[in-house]
């Protein structure tokens, strides 16, 4: 076991000893110097105030530098007397995991809402330096063992910032109290934590319930929409028992996030259902089951002006339990929208948001089908150049599914060939429409009935023709023996694979190349800032350096096929860097300062999957060179009087072993309430006896003699009496006393503690009368400098005192 390292340094302001002289920055590229921990403290409230001031705000410092070999760290802080936890306070570095304990010993990882007795910062695989962020590759989605969902419907995928990647989906044509939303860790293939799942839809915002606990009806064939400023928030179509409108799920949060309600269903006339929904510009629509075109906008999350807008096609199955039949899709900024009117055929129609009417050329919706067919989809079309050119329709009815398209004008156009091959009776749902790792625009259609228990067609718009090398439709004989009865994919860009879901349940990986399951191709995506490893406020140069492979043979990638591109937080293309033989990336010609935060992807070719499993987790690491990160954390410093200083040390557990900070110390200087009040009462006795006039004498005490008591010479009997009537210890009393040195010697120094009283007697023979002396009192306390009270006077009379004002007989 290794030996605890500790360093000690005791602070006597905020800022004086609070790091290791001479310390050099530990770089993510220097491993050979040992972690190293270190805390400094800065005051909110009062800066560069020293000593601080009682109910001052601190900020605590903790900069932790790893010099050891990869492996988990723990950075923990417990919080000593005299201080108190600011809420929400604590921050901690990419790629850590903060946490709260109440008792110092158990920590949980939601903050909890009073008594935070210790913080703390975890990093499973905290690496030399710090200066870096990992995300683990994902492995190729293989088919997961337990159904995903029952009836789900298209997958979503969401990638955290934190490096997590799950597959989420909803249960459709479902009623309100179902529970409905399904989470896949694709990292494990397993179910998210914060099951059980699948977990019910609520309109009111909060952590997902449990149960049949629900309020929204999900429709027949979704589509999702994914916030742009926030791509955890997915908005969704749903009923409810008395509106049509928006859902809200946030994935990051395992929370419903709101509902918008866009139409009631009271009527007139009475709406029983919708679908949507697509994004065009600012807003989001759909369409109601009467044909009505609903929209909300997204930075407000309300309804847009006007809406819901004139029909555009026909009513489908706006009947009581009904539901909508149709889909949506978007061309050169007009919604396209499919329709099942009772009776058939399918239609189409279009809406344009700039005039918030049916677009030029589509007064009336077009018939897309042959007599009595249905839809379930609707699609883009796009010239060869990716330009969008008109919208499809697929329709169903005794035969393979029928596409029609028309331009945007609403003249006919030729659609896309392959879908004759397509078993009788077969249905088709709205492709996921991409580009292909081969450069070239790329809709994926899923298929399943008829004769036809599940598959994929490619279509190739770039070259006008079915997918090369992608069989249409493509069957996935290895996933549950091929009944995939495929609803609908995701495109994930990172490891350039599809994700399928089908009414089956199963959630598989498909290649966009061949069509084969699963998908045999892994990736990464790692968004570093390295101004978010710091949080002191100073400036702390910043390089970035390079990205790496880790725990991965490089013999089971193809390097030459692999790529990786480099964008800003806009997108922008910044590098396209190649991978070198050693699996590095050289990030060091962008500019930190430039580009304050990079996003580096990688999309990896396996050539074997051999990797990924047994506890083995290969990832890509990013990396930067810099000051060592930070955790930071804010308390109050009491307002108790009895606290006079408190401090601070933290530690850290890491493959070394376990290292302690430096200990902050600081000062606290009493507030006014909190500072000893000393008052003194200097009297001389009446009488000319020692005996009355020592300790515990009856005197009397006077401020003036009797005139003639002392006669022209004599001895004067002094009393000093020095009271504490503040709530602390006065330190280092002295008596000041120039006339009688002799009360000085005789009080000493001593200490007075709160309500505490002290007499000091001391004697002078006085030469000369009349004589007033006068007496005051120094004292401090404890962080506050010396203050010497007001004086007290008492006057030796002689028998001129007699004609003094007081003492003239009346």
């Amino acid at each position: 076991m290794a030996s605890m390292r500790t360093i000690s340094i005791i602070a006597t302001g905020l800022t004086a000893a609070l790091a290791l002289a001479g310390a050099p920055p530990v770089s993510a590229q220097d491993q050979t110097q040992a972690s190293t921990i270190t805390k400094s403290a800065q005051n909110v409230t009062s800066p560069g105030a020293s000593p601080a001031n009682h109910g001052d705000v601190i900020k605590w410092v903790l900069a932790y530098g790893n010099g050891t070999s990869p492996g988990p760290a723990t950075i923990t802080d417990t919080l000593l007397a005299g201080q108190s936890f600011v809420p929400g306070s604590l921050t901690v570095p990419p790629g850590w995991t903060p946490a709260w304990s109440t008792d110092g010993s158990t920590f949980v990882g939601t903050e909890p809402g009073s008594g935070v007795a210790a913080v703390r910062a975890t990093n499973p695989s905290a690496r030399p330096g710090g200066t870096n962020l990992t995300h683990f590759l994902l492995p190729p989605v293989q088919t997961t063992a337990t159904p995903t969902g029952g009836d789900g419907f298209s997958p979503v995928i969401y990638r955290s910032p934190e490096g997590a990647v799950e597959s989420w989906n909803m249960y459709h044509h479902l009623v309100p109290a179902s529970p409905k939303v399904v989470c896949i860790n694709l990292l494990t293939n397993q179910p998210c934590a914060g099951g059980p799942w699948p977990r019910p839809v609520n309109t009111t915002a909060g952590p997902l319930g449990s149960g049949s606990t629900g309020d929204i009806q999900s429709t027949l064939t979704p589509s999702y929409v994914i916030d742009p400023q926030s791509p955890q928030r997915v908005y969704y179509p749903g009923v409810t028992a008395t509106t049509v409108g928006v859902g809200c799920l946030d994935m990051a949060a395992r929370a419903n996030c709101g509902y918008v309600a866009l139409d009631d269903r009271a009527g007139p006339p009475s709406v029983h259902g919708l679908e949507g929904f697509v994004k065009v510009g600012g807003s989001i629509y759909g369409v109601s089951a009467l044909g009505e075109v609903l929209c909300m906008q997204l930075s407000t999350l309300t309804p847009c002006a006007g809406q819901p807008y004139a029909a555009v096609v026909p009513p489908s199955n706006n009947s009581p339990g009904g539901y909508y039949q149709g889909s949506l899709t978007v061309a050169n900024g007009l919604v396209f929208i499919s329709s099942s009117p009772a009776g058939g055929p399918a239609r189409l129609g279009c809406f344009d948001p700039a005039t918030g009417a049916a677009c030029t050329g589509w007064a009336t919706a077009k018939n897309a089908g042959p007599a009595g067919s249905t839809t379930y989809a609707a699609f883009t079309s796009y010239t060869t150049g990716g330009v969008a050119n008109g919208a499809c329709v697929p329709a169903v009815n005794s035969g393979p599914p029928a596409v029609t398209c028309f331009t945007l004008a609403g003249d006919p156009l030729a659609a896309p060939t392959g879908f004759g091959a397509v078993a009788n009776g077969a249905l088709t749902f709205n492709p996921e429409t991409v580009t292909a790792p081969n450069g070239h625009l790329q809709s994926y259609f899923p298929f399943w009935g008829g004769g036809l228990a599940g598959g994929t067609g490619c279509y190739d718009w770039t070259a006008a023709a079915i997918c090369a090398g992608f069989p249409f439709p493509k069957t996935h004989p290895n996933v549950n023996g091929g009944a995939t009865r495929d609803y609908g994919y995701a495109y994930d860009e990172t490891t350039q694979c599809l994700l399928a879901l089908g009414d089956a349940g199963y959630l598989f990986s498909v290649d966009p190349a061949t069509g084969a399951t699963p998908c045999i191709r892994s990736g990464a995506s790692v968004t570093l800032t390295p101004g978010a490893f710091y949080c002191d406020g100073a400036a702390h140069s910043q390089t970035y350096t390079n990205a790496q492979l880790t725990n991965i043979t490089l013999g089971n990638v193809d390097l030459g096929a692999s790529t990786a591109v480099v964008t800003d937080p806009d997108q922008n293309v910044l590098a396209t860097p190649s991978f070198a033989p050693d699996g590095t990336l050289d990030l060091s010609g962008i500019s930190a300062i430039a580009e304050p935060s990079i996003t580096v992807s990688a999309q990896l070719v396996l050539l074997s999957t051999s990797d990924f499993g047994g506890g083995n987790q290969p990832a890509l690491v990013v990396n930067f060179t810099g000051d060592a990160p930070q955790v930071c954390f804010r308390t109050t410093l009491s307002s108790t009087c009895a606290v006079t200083a408190i401090s601070n040390t933290g530690n850290v557990d890491d493959p070394g072993g376990k290292l302690t900070s430096n200990t902050v110390t600081l000062p606290i200087a009493p507030g006014e309430s909190c500072r000893p009040q000393v008052t003194i009462n200097k009297e001389i006795c009446a009488d000319t006896r020692a005996s009355r006039c020592g300790p515990g004498g009856p005197g009397p005490w006077v401020k003036n003699s009797p005139a003639g008591l002392l006669g022209l010479l004599g001895t004067a009997y002094w009393r000093i009496t020095v009271t504490n009537s503040g709530p602390i210890d006065a330190l280092n009393v002295t008596i000041n006393d120039s006339v009688a040195p002799g009360c000085v010697t005789a009080a000493g120094t001593f200490l007075l503690a709160p309500g505490g009283t002290k007499q000091i007697y001391c004697s002078s023979f006085l030469l000369l009368l009349p004589l007033t002396n006068t007496a005051s009192a120094t004292f401090s306390a404890a962080n506050m400098g010396p203050v010497t009270t007001a004086p007290s006077s008492a006057t030796a009379c002689s028998l001129v005192c007699i004609l003094l004002p007081g003492n003239r007989p009346e």
